[in-house]
């Protein structure tokens, strides 16, 4: 992982020679003399009798790598210009990782699935349920605006990286534009050299939902008998949850005007739900743009998680994260507590974060908000959320 013009730019290549398999990230490429010195050096250390005993990626690319390919491809190369030729098909997922290309996911950072709370969840849970069981599957969800709307129980339960993963692949999927798709996948974790199938299907625009299967069915079976069968009679209540648009939380959630981004953490789950508004009320202040209140609510949950807040220590680290925690690494072994809260303040917004055994809660308030008054609010967020979605 290398940084150029402050962008990243990813380079792989292969362990037992320092073959140059691809780079992606920043626009311009680094010049072939700097790829081959890495190889140099590679090659140069193996002569010296120097062993590479451990590598890391700082994002979720090693395992995208496996859940497209599988890892039987990757550790046994045989034919290198092949492997070149297999991994283009990485990249469209790889680059929305590195990209960040749709506003407010946040998956690759928090570790958690990005959720979306319909209006109607038992309504849903049962179509999911019912499409993932007559599809001999005990895996599906339903995806809304990128966001999982719900999903089966086994599906929860596979390891964090694994449902942020298929997510992303899922965005992928959908953005080509095609009504169905049927895509070999495998777990970076729960099945690493065994193919599983991904069937998506697209119910309206921005919804589709998604089933890991084996053989049967196939897809046409499944787009003609049973799509229709399922979702049919859930159209409107689907037109309702896209409805939701940005919020991604019913309305019957009432959050204060003052504040203008959150994002809630089920720790339990490993689920999140994030959104970002504008103030309901006149507001005589500069008003943050939204691509802004992102950025800055991306910047104080790694302040947060680095500082205070006990992290489940994930598989992978993204870059901008790990920045943070290596500069700030010792800096919790000064408590003699868990802190379980902490605001900040700056000239943009108030920042406050929340921890509890189960939720962690992060907030961005006006500035004209008092600062007495943040924990309050916060604490007053958290459970109004909870009371109405019992997420």
């Amino acid at each position: 992982m290398m940084l150029q013009d402050g962008s990243t730019q990813l380079l792989c290549l292969t362990a037992s020679s320092g073959v140059p398999l691809f780079t992606r990230g920043a626009s311009k490429q680094l010049p072939f003399s700097v790829i081959g010195s890495l190889n140099g050096v590679h090659m140069f250390g193996g002569g010296q009798g120097v062993v590479l005993t451990c590598s890391e990626t700082q994002e979720n690319v090693w395992g995208c790598m496996v859940l497209v390919l599988g890892l039987d491809e990757l550790v046994n190369v045989r034919n290198v210009e092949r492997l070149k030729r297999e991994l283009r098909s990485c990249f469209s997922l790889i680059d929305e990782l590195l990209e960040d290309k749709q506003e407010g996911i946040l998956g690759n950072l928090t570790h958690c699935a990005d959720s979306l709370v319909p209006p109607n969840p038992a309504l849903f849970q049962e179509a999911v349920d019912g499409f993932a069981q007559a599809a001999d599957s005990e895996f599906g969800c339903l995806v809304v605006h990128g966001r999982i709307a719900t999903a089966t129980e086994k599906w929860w339960r596979l390891a964090p990286q694994e449902v942020v993963l298929l997510s992303a692949l899922i965005r992928s999927l959908s953005a080509s534009g095609s009504a169905s798709c049927d895509y070999p996948i495998f777990l970076p974790h729960g099945s690493p050299t065994v193919a599983h199938r991904l069937l998506r299907f697209q119910l309206l625009p921005r919804a589709d939902v998604c089933v890991l299967c084996g053989p049967t069915p196939s897809l046409h079976g499944a787009e003609t008998g049973l799509v229709s069968r399922f979702w049919s009679p859930l159209v409107e209540t689907l037109r309702e949850c896209l409805a939701v648009g940005e919020r991604y939380l019913p309305g019957s959630v009432s959050l204060r005007p003052d504040v203008l981004a959150l994002l809630l953490i089920n720790r339990e789950t490993r689920r999140a739900v994030s959104c970002v508004r504008t103030p309901s009320y006149h507001y005589d202040g500069p008003l943050l743009s939204k691509a802004r209140c992102w950025e800055l609510l991306k910047l104080f949950y790694i302040f947060s998680t680095s500082r205070y807040f006990t992290q489940e220590e994930p598989l992978f680290v993204s870059t901008e994260e790990n920045a943070q925690r290596g500069n700030t690494e010792d800096f919790p072994l000064g408590f003699s507590h868990q802190p379980q809260q902490c605001y900040l303040v700056t000239e943009e917004c108030k920042s406050y974060g929340l921890q509890t055994p189960q939720h962690q809660l992060f907030l961005l308030i006006l500035p004209s908000v008092p600062t007495f008054a943040l924990r309050t609010l916060a604490t007053q967020t958290l459970s109004d959320i909870v009371a109405a979605t019992g997420f």
